[in-house]
């Protein structure tokens, strides 16, 4: 049996764990990245990276091939009506987004996170290693033991290194599940769908139609379920419905779609702690998923860029230092938004109101570009001035409504450094 010991293990090499393993290795960490899959793998996912996630890669150097760039979005009501949310440039991201299949874009950084420098290592995370300050790393499936100064958790929302080091609160957690299908079918901008499987009962989540390369679309439902994980069969179930009506609309046309995969989702820091003493958690992990509208991925990468920037610049006390990062960037919209999501799950009859009256006309038109920006949680660098104006107003009447929520009180909890 080998034992083997880093500055950082980083746990899962997903967006979140390669950025976090690049940014550590270029900054001179020994840096162990493990993963249970070879590479590339495919995951549940719509492809989309947003604006935060392209500027990142920009940041950082990376270039990913391949991708498809997207701008606009439409969001198509319970009615049929459509909207066109633009998309902007900010001060600090661009007014593009791009598509590409998670099986691309992960290998990707993968890649380069072992020409930066990290280890890589192919196995199951199993025993965990505990040592005087805590969880210091894990013995691989294999036999192999892997030690580190500090531990990153970036293995997804299901994670194994939240659950040894205590950090859930499964009762709190806001779960979401999401499936997706290929379908090769041109599609030249990203929708998404306020779907009704039933006349004024909208369905528990999102529905989506996004572009990719070569021809193919991904389509798929992400479904939020609260703490009730039996609730997910909802969305594989439901999912060639959905592409019906897809049909119906003449988003799409009569080809068949591939196999359909499934995966599960944290939503809006909710029920997780996403760091204490040497053990940080990252992306899906650490519950970075946006609760309106399921982006994850620039959440993942940026979340994997700051964890690896408090290893590197304050090893004696990473946590503190990340929790002040999420505090600062994440929290003020999760806070928000996983109050509303969580509010509105009990109330399907308001949220097919609400879509209705979003899409209206005139109204749709009219808050397009705020609603955008509020939406993709994009008003803090915006530069558009009328849409940022409606955006802030949202936010202040959003943070007016869940002052006093109980999903406020807990991400404001679990991310106080002195507890």
């Amino acid at each position: 049996m080998s034992h083997r010991r880093f500055d950082a293990l980083v746990v899962g090499a997903g967006p979140a764990g390669s950025v976090a393993a690049t940014v550590l290795a270029r900054g001179g960490a020994r840096v162990a990245l493990v993963d249970k899959a070879r590479f590339p793998r495919a995951k549940a996912c719509g492809d989309l990276v947003g604006p935060r996630g392209v500027q990142l890669l920009d940041d950082l150097g990376l270039r990913v091939g391949g991708s498809v760039p997207v701008g606009d979005m439409i969001v198509v009501g319970p009615t049929g009506r459509r909207v066109r949310l633009p998309c902007f440039p900010g001060d600090t991201y661009p007014d593009r987004a791009f598509a590409l299949p998670r099986a691309e874009l992960d290998a990707s950084l993968y890649d380069a996170a072992v020409t930066a420098g990290a280890e890589p290592f192919l196995g199951r995370v199993d025993t965990p290693l505990v040592g005087a300050r805590g969880l210091e790393g894990f013995a691989l499936a294999s036999g192999e033991e892997l030690r580190a100064d500090t531990v990153i958790g970036a293995d997804g929302a299901t994670s194994r290194v939240a659950a040894v080091a205590g950090l859930v609160e499964p009762d709190c957690v806001l779960w979401g599940f999401a499936v997706r299908a290929y379908v090769d079918a041109p599609v030249q901008v990203p929708h998404i769908v306020f779907w009704e499987p039933a006349p004024w009962h909208a369905f528990p989540g999102y529905g989506w139609l996004f572009p990719g390369p070569d021809g193919r679309a991904n389509v798929g439902l992400g479904i939020g379920t609260l703490s009730d994980r039996g609730a997910a069969a909802a969305a594989t179930r439901r999912l060639p419905a959905f592409v019906d009506t897809l049909r119906d609309l003449e988003l799409l046309d009569r080809s068949a779609t591939g196999p359909v995969l499934g995966g599960w989702l944290k939503l809006g820091m909710v029920g997780t702690r996403p760091a204490h003493a040497r053990v940080l958690l990252t992306g899906d992990a650490a519950g970075l998923v946006n609760p309106l509208q399921g982006e994850g991925i620039a959440q993942a990468m940026g979340s994997g860029r700051a964890a690896a920037h408090a290893v590197l610049d304050a090893p004696d006390r990473p946590a503190d230092r990340y929790r002040a990062h999420l505090a600062g960037v994440y929290a003020p919209y999760a806070k928000t938004a996983a109050t509303i999501h969580a509010t509105l799950l009990h109330h399907p009859r308001t949220v097919s109101a609400a879509g209705r009256l979003l899409t209206a006309p005139f109204v749709g038109s009219t808050l397009a570009g705020g609603w955008s920006l509020y939406w993709n949680d994009l008003l803090e660098g915006a530069s558009e001035r009328s849409a940022r104006t409606v955006a802030a107003a949202a936010t202040r009447v959003g943070r007016s409504m869940t002052g006093r929520s109980r999903t406020r009180r807990w991400i404001d909890g679990a991310l106080d450094s002195s507890r």
